[in-house]
């Protein structure tokens, strides 16, 4: 069942992002007038042998055009007519152009048509991260509530450097904000940070390589985080052994327990056994023994209002912070292929395919964390399909402004042979980054 989920929810996002994609050049041809033969969600052949395996799992004709939902689920297309893509080649372009087709257009308006999918990817995106910055409230621990207990230093920023209980009071010698802008400071290079401890001021600097650590997942650090039980699972040892919704836990195996993030380790320690917790309720100190699973856990979620620091946004100001943070993901995304091709990132760790896509939406469906993801990956689809690789938008957009400076148009030929070369690069890649996907899932 979580399987499904993880892969409904995949599958939900790339439904609306490919669609709305796909719709961008649709109706960018419609305006000029560029008939369009086909829009499909996902491909209706084997990708990307357009005569392999044709069928729909639905499809309806309306005007001139045939909507559809392919079978093949990674990605989808418009046949505009009189353009060499990937279902046709100049053989099928031999006959003179008609006034309908995208071949005779001028450059200008088919420039458009092929910005039509990333206008749309960026519109999308800033819409989605508006909504949700204005609907679910933004995340936000300011710099005064990081510093109160300070940082919980996994063994990541240990080896750098960092203890638990650190107050970071500068990134890069420069004032900041909130946990974001620490975050956002690791895909810089040379970063380092101004630390108090206990009262004495310290620099740490943070490797360049570090990155591919983070890249892989690996924890390094967050804000120490005060908690109280939320909701208590049911059917599992926390609720066996009694504990309620409220309760406070202050030792665990006789280890005082002050922030989440200890009692976590303590629970680690004890996986597979029991353990002894001291709770306050109300007024009362109780003792409860639950057992401890073997992935160190008792079954309880946490009190939603001391474990994470939430700012709810105006209308305008939740426009304001979506549309900076929807369009801050294009930058990091120019850092981070700066980072891999300088070898501070493996490529196999800074890129995810459906298997890792996946697993990123979780095995629960949570419609905050769908709708980030979701929003990310209109902003990463629009800044891929920007990268000037033929067959993909970019490589497009870089023949088109070709011969609009050059005023000449590349032949039909050419056109053919790109597509070919460009589509043999997206399958290598398609390839690998599915192989990179398979060993994680296996390996790691």
């Amino acid at each position: 069942m979580a399987i499904l989920t993880m892969i409904g929810q995949l599958l939900l996002a790339l439904t609306i992002l490919v669609g709305l994609h796909e719709f961008g050049h649709f109706i960018f041809a419609r305006i000029f007038g560029i008939r369009v033969n086909k829009f499909y969600i996902f491909f209706d052949f084997l990708f990307p042998l357009p005569n392999v395996l044709n069928f729909a799992l639905w499809k309806k004709k309306k005007g001139d055009t045939e909507y559809g939902l392919g079978w093949f689920p990674l990605g989808g297309y418009v046949d505009i007519a009189g353009m060499i893509d990937e279902t046709k080649d100049a053989s099928q372009l031999s006959s003179t152009p008609e006034p309908y087709e995208f071949r005779s257009k001028p450059a200008w308006q088919r420039l458009f048509v092929m910005l039509g999918g990333i206008i749309v990817n960026i519109i999308l995106g800033i819409l989605i991260f508006w909504g949700v910055k204005y609907y679910w409230g933004e995340e936000y621990y300011s710099k005064a509530e990081i510093n109160k207990m300070g940082i919980y230093a996994h063994p990541l920023a240990q080896g750098i450097g960092l203890k638990t209980g650190d107050k970071i009071i500068k990134v890069n010698n420069e004032d900041y904000e909130g946990f974001g802008d620490i975050r956002a400071s690791l895909m810089q290079e040379n970063t380092y940070f101004t630390i108090d401890r206990n009262g004495e001021t310290k620099e740490i600097p943070v490797p360049n390589g570090l990155i591919d650590s983070i890249a892989s997942k690996v924890p390094f650090m967050e804000p120490i985080m005060p908690f109280k039980v939320g909701e208590v699972t049911k059917g599992m040892a926390a609720e066996a052994a009694g504990l309620k919704e409220g309760d406070k836990i202050i030792k665990a195996d006789s280890i005082p327990i002050a922030y989440f993030q200890a009692f976590q380790e303590t629970l680690k320690k004890s996986a597979g056994k029991k353990i002894e917790l001291l709770v306050e309720r109300g007024n009362q100190t109780i003792k409860l023994t639950p057992t401890v699973t073997k992935e160190g856990t008792i079954g309880f979620k946490l009190d939603p209002t001391l474990v994470s620091s939430k700012r709810t946004l105006s209308f305008s100001e939740a426009f304001v912070t979506g549309a900076k943070d929807a369009l801050g993901v294009i930058p990091n995304q120019i850092q981070g292929f700066g980072r891999i091709f300088k070898g501070h990132i493996s490529a196999g760790n800074a890129v995810s395919g459906p298997v890792g896509l996946a697993q990123m939406f979780g095995k629960a469906w949570d419609w905050e964390r769908f709708w980030n993801l979701t929003g990310l990956l209109s902003m990463g689809l629009a800044f891929m399909n920007a990268l000037p690789i033929p067959a993909l938008d970019g490589g497009h957009v870089i023949v088109l402004l070709y011969e609009m400076i050059t005023r000449r148009k590349p032949s039909e030929k050419f056109m053919e042979r790109t597509q070919q070369v460009g589509t043999f690069i997206l399958l290598t890649l398609m390839v690998l980054v599915l192989f990179n996907d398979t060993f994680k899932a296996i390996f790691k």
